[in-house]
């Protein structure tokens, strides 16, 4: 008995009886339409697909099979993709045999493939997605879920372009020189071809043929259509973004074929330079990437995308020309300056990030940036070259930057190049391997024309000198080393050498393996020629005897001390004697160290200074001053010297000895907190190899070397008890007042001992004081027992000790029992005998003027020195340096009616005991520490504290007076934020003043020359920009600052509207699809302008709050600003035309803002630590973006500014930072992307979705396929 026909027989029936007939395609396509929905199957039928292509391949591969297909495809009866997909897998392999078949196929290709509408949301999607990736097995070849139609649409459309791609390639004998040498897809056939029904005669086979290099020709032309057709080119797009591992293989395909095809050559539609074109990455970026079209705003408006300006103009201002670029730069290398704050994150982190968020923001090349770098540092030195005297040395820390860490952070730049996976250099044109290198060397020789920036300070000019002579010496074919140049005067030489910056930066960069000495023979590099070797006197040992194998001797200790290492290689010689050596070669590198090479070694620095300096401090604080050693000079070292030495070093580099500042933002904790003994071992343990960290850069792969040297197991404070008791009971005398010494322990022992040495000498005629009593210990000594021996214990026993003499000096002070002198000179002998004490000093009292418990001190003359000399002259002085910010100083000069100047009783001791103090170089490496702490501790006293101690001071150290005095200057904003808020109101008047940035404003008005005297015959008004990095460390209510930046920002905008759009065209000035036109000139100049108000604020936030500050920013102070009712009062005024533009603006001001806020402080990328908290941080901003978009929140702002304040973050956060993309939720993604369709913005919601990952390629897939 026969089986019972099936529907699909049925079907099969009608069209063997319709093939037969040769009948009307479209009657058996309308036929077999009303059987299937008669039977209840929904079309289109993936079901009828199977069952046609079945049939036709290849029992009745006959034409009138494929008119059928063909009529079916048109009525949508079957699904195109479905009927692609398996036509593709029986036809391509057997392509040579059937010609007309393959011809067929790409016919039908041709004519439905680029019709996406209604091909991923039509009726069956489902079910026909699922059956194309089961035909092709889409997911196993990408390892995607083909739970998406979207995705399974990328898919399809990338492996169809890669079969026709595979294809055309074997048939042109060319897929054995690709990579992997075979095609991942069925392109050749499974068994041999046989077909016994037919005999090829010659003519026929000559005819297959034919159709066969015309079937390649098509082929290759569909490719190229696949490559340019609008939508088809985005589809490709989105696979070449979320399926990065298969994409090089698929370019290098293409690649091959352009250049090497010869159906090419037979085309009318498509060449091989077109078809190259299409597969440079470069292209594919442009037919989707927003940075072109969407960004039209911000680069392509303001000409950021052009060359930076000639040096003609660079020279005419110092390089302000380009501070619409560079403004962040100056201003973070500027901070790094201040030596009064650490930070937690090292500079070479920091510029590194900062420069890297710069060229993405700005769009520049590698070699446009890395000449804004240099000039930018070149400006840092050029700003101070002739500084001010003080204790803190300005010009080498300045000169360090530049020649120390620059070429490092150019170095990290160089190989975070190197490790970019070499498929990805290999198929993008753009990613030249080498090319960050070759930028560095072209960006050096362009200095050449910056004459202004590279005159050399006066302290290096000899060393200026000295690089030009051995430049000229090597040009010259005479090869001498680097002792035979330090012991050569310029005299000597025959020829003049005039050396400048751009010299002593080439010498930097070879010693760091940037550059060869192929530099010298740089056009112009040297001015002469020399024909014999100069006569010199003979050569002293020194570091190039050291390296060659030669022992230390005292000479050699000498000259290495004196002079820097000239590279990595001698101190690291010197670091493995230190490390590895007997004990009298370990203190004699650890002097060397502490040397020139420490102080003036700007090619080479050391790294992981602090935790080296640990054990040093733990064992030399461990020794009783007995024990001493000589050195090979003859000088002898005390345990207590070294100690006090290692420690104020590493006090004074990470000042964790100073109470962190109370404010914190957030939830972020305050810098101060994070530099703790505990956080800096963390830090050096992270760089071991056994921390399981994958270390990317040379930097810290260099560190991690360093560290695993000493130690190759990872150190804690507890391998330092002596350091972490210390740091304990430090902490303690921070948190609260002194308390816990029990009589009759030896800490109250020792505590006696020291007082009794403190004021040894003390008598008050023929009263001794016998007794000095405090809140927690009573302490005697005799008064006249000049033979009182000094405390012979370890210096961490001394240490516990102090604060508590100290405490019972002051209490004794307070009660007048003890004369303010006698305090001074008690406070000088502890100091003397114990350098070290000063740290402990400093700390107790920051500690104790924070509590305010103290009477205050009256600066009389009589009990206290007096400032009254030349406090009104200090006055004077000030009220000039802060003439350009239009701040009121408050009257210093005490009349009749005024008190006496008076002080925290801490704060005039511990002044007191530091104008006891030579100004020497005996004295500099304590002034050094207890400068800083002086001032910080004065600087956070009511006002006129800090002016008082400048007076004390200026009347010790005359020479200082312009330093002392600008320091006092910068206290007057630290107690009103009316003060503060009139300073930032000068730094963007300053930095947006005049018609034109590169004549008046930009960096040379916002940050001036620094401070000096020598400027205008005498103390001139400093640079606002200046006044604020020197004042924000110490401002208290720091949140307050971001809603004041905001408002001067907008309050800037306004004014770039009114100065520099004509409103004859602000009334013609409308949007287009290509972005804003008329008024082009004007427009692009103001938003130049507008980007600089921003870049202005956001370095401000940045440098003000950091992590914290940016934190609250996108959380809060935004949120609020968007939804309060604020409202452009210009706009009012003008009737609405000027408004609107202004509105806008601001918008596009505060996006711009925004997103440089983000980046400097996250970076754009994933490799610092800091962008760790951008995702939560980001999200929630973005998810209030998308709530006002979907109508879940009201706001109170202009329409104007929200519509261009949402387009420009996304388009930025999309072009410049789509790291920042991939870390938001899809959910908010397409909601964003749904709002900026309602705006008619389709090009940049596609890219939002297009850089969201795999999560939002089937939403961007089907936003695509709905596109007109």
């Amino acid at each position: 008995m026969a089986a019972p026909l099936t529907m699909w027989d049925g079907v099969l029936e009608i069209t063997q009886m319709a093939q037969a007939k040769v009948g009307d395609p479209l009657l058996w396509a309308l036929q077999i339409s009303s059987n299937l929905s008669c039977s209840g199957i929904s079309l289109p039928s993936p079901e009828l697909a199977n069952v046609l292509v079945s049939y036709i391949c290849w029992d009745n591969n006959v034409p009138i099979m494929w008119k059928f297909l063909e009529k079916a495809l048109v009525l949508k009866i079957v699904p195109p993709f479905l009927i692609l997909a398996l036509l593709s897998e029986r036809v391509i392999p057997c392509r040579r045999s059937k010609p007309v078949a393959y011809r067929l196929y790409m016919e039908l290709l041709r004519r439905h493939s680029f019709e996406l509408k209604g091909q991923i949301n039509g009726p069956n999607h489902e079910k026909v997605m699922k059956s194309i990736d089961g035909v092709l097995h889409l997911s196993e070849i990408f390892g995607l879920e083909a739970s998406d139609p979207g995705i399974i649409v990328v898919e399809f459309l990338y492996a169809t372009v890669w079969q026709l791609l595979d294809a055309s390639l074997d048939d042109e004998g060319l897929l054995e020189l690709t990579s992997d040498k075979k095609s991942m897809w069925p392109i050749k056939p499974q068994d041999m071809e046989i077909d016994g029904h037919e005999i090829f005669d010659e003519i026929r086979m000559a005819h297959n043929e034919k159709l066969h290099n015309l079937n390649t020709v098509m082929a290759v032309e569909l490719i190229g259509r696949f490559l340019q057709d609008k939508k088809t080119s985005k589809i490709l797009y989105l696979a070449r973004h979320n399926l990065p591992t298969h994409w090089p293989r698929f370019i290098e395909r293409l690649q091959l074929l352009g250049a090497n095809s010869s159906a090419l050559k037979s085309s009318k539609v498509l060449t091989s330079e077109d078809l190259l074109r299409l597969a440079s990455d470069k292209c594919t970026v442009l037919t989707y990437e927003p940075k072109q079209n969407l960004l039209q705003n911000f680069h392509a408006v303001t000409g950021l995308m052009s060359p930076l300006v000639t040096s003609s103009a660079v020279l005419s201002d110092g390089g302000s020309s380009i501070s619409s670029l560079w403004l962040p730069l100056d201003l973070a290398l500027e901070d790094a300056m201040d030596g009064y704050q650490v930070n937690a994150t090292s500079s070479i982190e920091i510029v590194t990030g900062l420069v890297k968020s710069l060229q993405a923001m700005n769009g520049t090349t590698w070699h446009d940036t890395f000449v804004g770098l240099w000039i930018a540092a070149l400006r840092l030195v050029q700003r101070e070259r002739d500084p001010i005297e003080g204790p803190v040395p300005r010009l080498d820390t300045r000169l360090c930057m530049l020649l120390s860490i620059i070429p490092l952070v150019v170095a990290e730049l160089i190989e975070e190049e190197k490790s970019v996976d070499i498929n990805e250099l290999k198929n993008d044109s753009s990613k030249v391997p080498g090319s960050r290198r070759n930028d560095v060397v072209s960006s050096i020789k362009l200095l050449g024309d910056y004459h202004s920036l590279l005159s050399p300070p006066h302290s290096v000019l000899s060393l200026a000198n000295q690089a030009a002579a051995k430049a000229m010496l090597l040009v010259s074919g005479i090869s001498v080393g680097s002792a035979y140049l330090d012991c050569l005067s310029m005299n000597e030489m025959p020829v003049k050498c005039s050396g400048n910056m751009r010299h002593l930066i080439v010498e930097a960069c070879i010693a760091r393996n940037l550059l060869d000495t192929s530099a010298y023979f740089w056009p112009g590099y040297v001015n002469g020629h020399i024909n014999h070797i100069p006569n010199a006197p003979p050569q002293m040992p020194g570091w190039s005897a050291f390296l060659k194998g030669a022992p230390l001797t005292p000479i050699m200790i000498n000259a290495m001390v004196s002079t820097p290492a000239s590279s990595l290689a001698e101190l690291e010689k010197v670091f493995e004697l230190a490390v590895k050596g007997s004990d009298d070669e370990k203190v004699s590198a650890a002097t060397i160290l502490c040397g020139a090479s420490l102080l003036r070694g700007w090619n080479i620095q050391i790294p992981q200074l602090a935790c080296s300096l640990m054990p040093i401090c733990e064992v030399f604080g461990s020794c009783v001053p007995d024990v001493s050693w000589k050195l090979p000079t003859g000088d002898e070292i005390s345990a207590h010297a070294v100690f006090s030495n290692a420690f104020a070093v590493l006090l004074k580099l990470w000042r964790f000895n100073h109470p962190p500042l109370e404010h914190g933002v957030g939830d972020v904790p305050t810098v101060g907190s994070q530099l703790t003994p505990e956080y800096l071992l963390l830090v050096r343990n992270s760089y071991l190899p056994s921390s399981g960290i994958v270390l990317n850069d040379q930097t810290k792969r260099r560190l991690s070397e360093v560290a695993a040297s000493s130690s190759p197991h990872p150190v804690f404070l507890d391998s330092f008890p002596k350091l972490k008791c210390w740091y304990r009971q430090h902490q303690k005398c921070i948190a609260s007042a002194l308390s816990g010494l029990v009589e009759g322990t030896p800490v109250h022992q020792t505590v006696n001992l020291l007082l009794t040495m403190m004021f040894r000498k003390m008598n008050r005629g023929s009263q001794s004081v016998t007794t000095i009593n405090s809140g927690s210990s009573s302490s005697s000594g005799p008064g006249n027992d000049d033979s009182s021996l000094r405390p012979n214990l370890p210096s961490w026993e001394i240490l516990e000790a102090v604060p508590f003499a100290v405490d019972a000096a002051l209490t004794a002070c307070a009660h007048g029992r003890l004369y303010p002198r006698e305090l001074a000179t008690g406070l000088k002998n502890l100091a003397d005998f114990l350098p070290a004490c000063l740290a402990t000093i400093v700390s107790y009292f920051s500690a104790e003027v924070s509590r305010g418990v103290w009477k205050p001190a009256f600066m009389n003359g009589t009990d206290w020195p007096s400032p009254a000399a030349n406090l009104s002259n200090v006055e004077d002085k000030i009220k000039k340096i802060l003439a350009a910010t239009g701040v009121d100083i408050p009257s210093l000069a005490a009349g009749e009616s005024s008190p006496a100047a008076t002080l925290p009783l801490p704060l005039a001791a511990f002044a007191s005991l530091t104008i006891t103090y030579k100004i020497d170089k005996t004295s500099e490496r304590f002034l050094n520490l207890a400068g800083p702490a002086l001032e910080s501790l004065a600087a956070g006293c009511p006002w006129p504290c800090m002016p008082i101690v400048a007076s004390l001071w200026t009347q010790k150290a005359k020479r200082w007076f312009d330093f002392l005095v600008f320091s006092a200057s910068r206290t007057v904003f630290l107690h009103s934020n009316d003060a503060v808020f009139q300073l930032l109101k000068s730094c963007f008047a300053a930095t947006l003043s005049g018609a034109s940035i590169s004549s008046n404003g930009g960096v040379g008005a916002l940050l001036g020359h620094g401070f000096g005297s020598h400027f205008c015959g005498g103390i001139s008004p400093v640079a606002p920009g200046i006044l604020y990095l020197r004042v924000y460390h110490s401002i208290r209510d720091i949140e307050f600052i971001t809603e004041e930046i905001i408002s001067l920002m907008m309050h800037s905008v306004t004014q770039v509207a009114c100065t520099g759009l004509p409103k004859e065209r602000l009334g013609k000035l409308k949007r287009t699809r290509n972005g804003l036109q008329c008024g082009q000139v004007s427009l692009a100049a103001a938003m130049t302008r507008v980007k600089l108000a921003a870049s202005l604020g956001a370095s401000l936030v940045c440098l003000s709050g950091g992590l914290g500050l940016v934190q609250l920013l996108f959380k809060e102070t935004l949120p609020s600003w968007f939804i309060s009712s604020y409202r452009s009062e210009q706009g009012e005024e003008d009737g609405g035309s000027l408004g609107g533009m202004v509105a806008m603006l601001r918008g596009y001001a505060l996006a711009y803002f925004a997103v440089l806020c983000g980046a400097f402080a996250w970076g754009i990328g994933n490799s610092c630590l800091a962008s760790k908290r951008r995702p939560k941080v980001l999200r929630a901003h973005m998810e209030f973006l998308a709530s006002a978009l979907d109508g879940k929140i009201s706001l109170g702002c202009d329409s104007a500014t929200w519509k261009s304040y949402v387009s420009g973050f996304v388009s930025l956060m999309v072009g410049c930072t789509p790291q920042w993309v991939l870390d938001l939720e899809p959910d908010v993604l397409i909601r964003l992307s749904k709002g900026l369709r309602q705006w008619n913005e389709e090009e940049l919601a596609l890219a939002l979705l297009g850089s969201g990952g795999v999560n939002t390629m089937g939403t961007a897939a089907e936003l695509i396929s709905e596109m007109q």
